[in-house]
This record gives structure tokens, sequence and C-alpha cells, in this order.
């Protein structure tokens, strides 16, 4: 008997149970998705009519998963603008370009030490270097830090990430998704991928008044209609030259950005975002086996700790060049620790070029620990810079009484 229904139905259900946990105790989803997810699938027992090993909705899910990245890209996109990159000023460059070489370069220094091919390094480098702007932006929330003085410098590295996170998706993709062994041919696949997001860059800076009259739509239901099958044709359209489809959904949200459209998109979009980008954590934990985690605890453990001591340091130099006291800068380095959904994506696009399976477990313990651990040395970053004072001693002890007021 078919129960594919029911099965997607069950799915649906976990993810739920997920999410009102995650809302009851005030935390990110993410990591109790994707342990949800872990503990169901291929190895989970069967009772009956509810089979939790969901073989019948198996390619569904991943499906309904890789629309969920569809959406978080999109939505991304939307978000980001060159425009409010120039008008952000030189401290948000300069703090994004320390953090960007700092994490990057000790990330591809981790990834050769540990003896890895190429590409998976490259994977590596981008699960590692890039922070979750979702869980960032609630941990500000959560902890009413959004007055802080940092914070402005916080959301300007975030959005600065994420516009390398863009260009190295772009490079990237075409070099894992390349069917070329050859130097030249990889050459190519990485210019074509970069020559594709200039496109679309020069498409939103030139064509926002053309697409302003397109796409000036009455109806809600005729408009999501038209972007989403916009958005569906540009990620698979993506994906035939061999450019990631998240790369595609991203860039075309992109040129949404700059269009007196983002607004009502983004409302529209938002419910999509949170539903689909849900079942897209919970998939991904679906495709882990447990029992594969333990090869890869070392692994995480050396990331981990050079996640923490990178993102600190970086927060250090980048709030001490932009005027912030030593706690500050402290804070800034503290509160991008957590990592989440780019991880995932880029784990995912190492799947799909077919890479070494540790990546896949690696991703899954590395992105749990932080998104819980992340939120933690946000909410104690006080007691720690209190702790690290006493050792470099940065702040005298009368000066620090006087800046109790600057950070909560």
């Amino acid at each position: 008997m078919d129960h594919l229904v029911f099965e997607v139905g069950t799915a649906l259900l976990l993810v739920a149970l997920a999410a009102l946990v995650a809302g009851k105790f005030k935390i990110s989803n993410v990591p109790l998705l994707i342990i949800i997810g872990m503990l169901v699938g291929p190895h989970a027992p069967h009772f009956g009519l509810i089979d939790l090993r969901f073989i019948e909705s198996d390619e569904i899910i991943a499906f309904l998963g890789r629309v969920g990245i569809l959406f978080l890209l999109f939505y991304l996109g939307l978000e980001f603008s060159v425009k409010k990159l120039m008008k952000s000023g030189k401290n948000i460059v300069t703090g994004g370009t320390y953090y960007i070489l700092i994490n990057v370069g000790m990330a591809l220094l981790y990834g050769f030490l540990l003896g890895l091919p190429l590409k998976e390094v490259l994977i590596l480098t981008g699960i590692i270097s890039f922070s979750s702007s979702a869980i960032v932006a609630k941990v500000l929330v959560d902890l009413k830090r959004t007055g802080n003085n940092e914070t402005e410098l916080i959301l300007g590295i975030i959005m600065f990430e994420d516009i390398f996170l863009a260009v190295y998706l772009s490079v990237v993709s075409g070099l894992v998704l390349s069917s070329s062994g050859s130097v030249w041919g990889t050459l190519l696949s990485t210019f074509i991928a970069i020559g594709y997001m200039l496109i679309f860059f020069v498409i939103a800076r030139k064509a926002s008044g053309v697409l302003n009259k397109l796409f000036n739509i009455t109806s809600d239901e005729i408009f999501i209609i038209v972007v989403f099958a916009l958005l569906f044709f540009i990620a698979g359209f993506s994906e035939t030259i061999h450019v990631a489809e998240a790369i595609g959904a991203l860039l075309l949200g992109l040129v949404f950005s700059e269009t007196e459209h983002s607004d009502r998109i983004e409302k529209l979009v938002i419910p999509f975002r949170d539903f689909f980008g849900a079942i897209f954590f919970f998939s991904f934990g679906l495709s882990i086996d447990p029992t594969t985690l333990g090869g890869a605890v070392w692994m995480v453990l050396g990331a981990v700790i050079i996640t923490i001591i990178g993102n600190f340091a970086a927060g250090m130099i980048a709030g001490r060049k932009s005027g912030l006291s030593h706690r500050a800068s402290a804070n800034i380095g503290l509160t991008i620790v957590s990592r989440g959904e780019f991880s995932i994506i880029l784990a995912n696009l190492g799947i799909a070029g077919g890479l070494m399976p540790i990546l896949t477990p690696f991703a899954a313990l590395y992105v749990l620990t932080l998104a819980i651990l992340g939120p933690i040395l946000t909410k104690e970053s006080k007691h720690i810079y209190n702790i690290l004072n006493k050792v470099f001693k940065w702040t005298p002890p009368k000066i620090q009484k006087k800046q109790e007021k600057e950070v909560q």
C-alpha cells in the first residue's frame, strides 16, 4: 500500500515538534532538526504504520530539502545589497576583510594539514569559515543586544561575509561540480561561474527600472507564481552549467533586492523560507547515520578550536580598528562563532560533487557543536572577557567599571 503522504506527514510532524521545543526554550531549531533527522531514517525502528525509516518518502523529503536551500539563499540575496555595503563605511569593509582573511586562512591551513585533496579542502574551508546569519541575528535579539555599540559592526561583518560567500560558492561550485579533470577544464568552469555571477550583478545594477515595470503585478497570487517560477528556472539552469542551484537562487534574490518589489517579495517568501528551510535541516540529518559521527570527532574538535580562536582574534582586531573597547571587540568575536545553514549547504555541494564521505558527518557534528556552543559563548561573553582580561590586562579595573554600561 502507498503510504507516501503518511510518511511525509510523519516527517513534518517531527519537524514541527523540533520547532515547538526550540521555541519553548528560545534556542535555534537548527541543531534539534538535525538531531531528530539523525535519530530516524534507514537505521530507525519500524512501528507498524509509523515507519520512521522513511523508505517510500526518502526522495520527496530530500527534494523538499533542496527547495529549502533555494528559499534560504534566495532570501539571503534579497537581504544583500552592494549599495548597503558602500553606505556602511570603511569600518565594516576593514572588519569584514580581517574576518575573512583570518578564518579562511586558518581553515585552508587546517584542511591541508589534514592531508585532504584540494576540492575537499575548499569545501572544508567553506564549512568552517562562514557564520550563521540566522543564529547570530536570533541571539542578538534574544539577548537584547541590538542597541549595543558593537552590534552594527557585527551585522556589517555578516553582510560582508555573505558577499564573499556568494563569490566563494560560485567559484567552488565551478571547481567541484565540473566533470573535467584537466587544469584548463577546471579553470574554464571557474571562469564560467564567475562570469555567470557578474551577469547578475550587472542586471541588478542596470536593469532595476525594467524589472520594476515587468513585475508591477497587482495580484499577489500571480506575482508569487511568476517569482517562484523564475526562481526554480534560474536555479535549475544554473545547475546545467555547473553552478550550484543555490547560487542561482542567491543571484536572483540579489537582482530583486535592487528593485522596488524587494519588500513585497520578502514578506511573501518568509513563510516558505521557514517551512522548507526547516525540512532542509531535517533532511540533512536524515542522510546521516549517527554511527559514522565517531570517525569525525577529532576532526571536528580541531575545527571548533580554530573557529573559536579565529573568530575571537578577528573580532578583537575588527573592533579595535573601529575604535571600540576591548570588551566590545571581544563581544564581536564571541557572537559570530555560530555555524549553521551555510556550512550544511557547502557540505551538500561536496556530496553533489562526489567528494569524500567524511565531509557529511563532519559538517553535521561541527554545526551541531557550534550551533549549541555559539549562543552560550555569546551569552557568557562578559564573564569570558573578565577571565581573559585578568591574563592580558587589556582594561584597567577603574576603566572597566565605566564600560559596564557599554556592553550588557
